[in-house]
């Protein structure tokens, strides 16, 4: 898994079923990466919920926050439709689990990403990470408390 001080490996992955999100492009501000293993599942839809929550509090830092899953754009779609999700869920879909492979969090037995997360500051260096036990809700605490230590910087 990266750690604090690796550059953020760049990605593009589809956010909608015809739109693409590139990492690249948020440069100058700080950005939020969730990976988790599936969407539907009882963790993951309560860690999502959680985000969608917290984004006035993300904001408040200048930071974005991307869900990220092997799921494909069309499950990512009606995922985020019936959680009335307003943060980008990303398709790490084909190749299969490229961008977690790249952030050293995919899971090659299950064929998912793990559990982590990481905050990348607004020049594209990993601040903070986090892997959590996949059957545990990370929260937000960790991610606040990084995007407080960037503010401070």
């Amino acid at each position: 898994m990266l750690q604090k001080g690796t550059p953020a490996p760049d990605f593009t992955l589809f956010a909608t079923p015809d739109q693409e999100i590139t990492l690249s492009e948020f440069k100058g501000q700080n950005v939020i990466l969730a990976f988790y293993p599936a969407d539907w599942s009882p963790v993951c839809s309560d860690q999502m919920a959680l985000y969608n929550e917290m984004l006035k509090f993300f904001k408040k830092y200048n930071a974005e926050i991307f869900g990220i899953s092997v799921d494909s754009k069309w499950c990512h779609f009606a995922f985020s439709q019936s959680r009335n999700l307003h943060f980008p869920l990303l398709a790490d879909f084909e190749a299969k689990g490229e961008t977690a492979k790249k952030y050293g969090v995919y899971n090659d037995k299950e064929g998912e990403c793990k559990r982590a997360l990481f905050v990348i500051d607004k020049d594209g260096i990993i601040e903070w990470s986090y892997l959590s036990p996949t059957a545990v809700n990370p929260g937000a605490d960790g991610i606040l408390e990084a995007l407080q230590n960037l503010n401070n910087k």
